[in-house]
């Protein structure tokens, strides 16, 4: 008897990718979001080949130069092609982005799955957790960055550390729940071990808000980055990301507007298409939108 109620579990994954199209059916703006984030993808990959020059080739005879067929966005102070900075500060941001994604998304999945299962846990690790919720994510990624070097692993660290405490009060929020459904109970009840109950029946029921909630953070995470790079204290000054070359620029806004202008739209554009995705993705993955629709 209880093995038949354990099997009634229900497996809300399975359907995932038809509830996805058709939220894209439903939400042009999510194609349009999955479009521009591919074109960035695309950008970061080929950049070298896109190019035209060296983005770090210093030229002072050509600095400040306007944007021409030579210099398509320009030339900053030390004559650099603003172009080619750009293209290649697409790979920092993406890729800070999605790897700040992936790691708070796995750590905080492995700590809310631990605090929402197993009370002692809670009632430590949560504390700890409001704790640094407590704390703005920029704040406290400034603070950990201003104990260590300026670097790309750094950055990631520190925004990780930041992003990781939201995804694991989702994650246990949604444990939370999930423990009091009559087929964990029944699992329970069964002896099924724990590590078993985990993974079989709350963990797939956890991957549907995690994926919108990841989108949520790579956005967060881009944004954190341009303004830890635009205060000294993000990605090393010899490594173009779109925070950086907004920083070297700032002082010449009056006279070069461009020089801000276009690294600051393509930050703007990237973070619209994952906020726009991860949008299309919540309307796709929850079931209470997909009724109301």
């Amino acid at each position: 008897m209880s093995a038949i109620s354990v099997s009634a579990a229900p497996k809300p994954v399975a359907s995932t990718w038809q509830f996805v199209k058709d939220a894209f059916r439903r939400h042009p703006t999510a194609i349009v979001g999955a479009a521009v984030l591919i074109l960035m993808a695309l950008i970061a990959i080929f950049a070298p080949w896109l190019g035209t020059v060296d983005p770090q080739a210093v030229s002072p005879i050509k600095r400040l130069k306007p944007p021409s067929a030579a210099f398509w966005f320009g030339s900053d102070m030390l004559g650099r092609d603003v172009y080619s900075r750009v293209l290649y500060g697409t790979r920092v941001s993406l890729s800070i982005g999605v790897a700040v994604a992936l790691f708070s998304t796995a750590v905080g999945l492995a700590i809310g799955l631990a605090t929402g299962f197993i009370r002692w846990v809670d009632a430590i690790v949560m504390r700890i957790m409001d704790g640094l919720m407590s704390i703005p994510p920029v704040l406290l990624a400034i603070a950990l960055m201003a104990l260590t070097r300026a670097s790309i692993g750094n950055v990631i660290l520190a925004i990780t550390l930041a992003e990781v405490p939201r995804v694991v009060r989702l994650v246990r929020s949604l444990v939370l729940t999930l423990r009091e459904q009559p087929y964990v109970e029944a699992a329970v009840a069964a002896g099924t071990t724990l590590p078993r109950i985990l993974v079989r029946h709350i963990l797939p029921n956890t991957v549907a808000p995690l994926l919108v909630q990841a989108t949520y953070v790579c956005a967060s995470a881009m944004i954190t980055e341009a303004i830890l790079s635009f205060i000294g204290a993000g990605t090393p000054p010899n490594i173009p990301s779109w925070g950086n070359i907004m920083a070297e620029s700032r002082s010449m806004i009056q006279i070069a507007p461009a020089l801000l202008l276009f690294p600051g739209l393509f930050l703007s554009l990237t973070v619209l298409a994952v906020n726009l995705l991860g949008d299309g993705m919540r309307d796709a993955l929850d079931p209470r939108l997909a009724r109301r629709m």
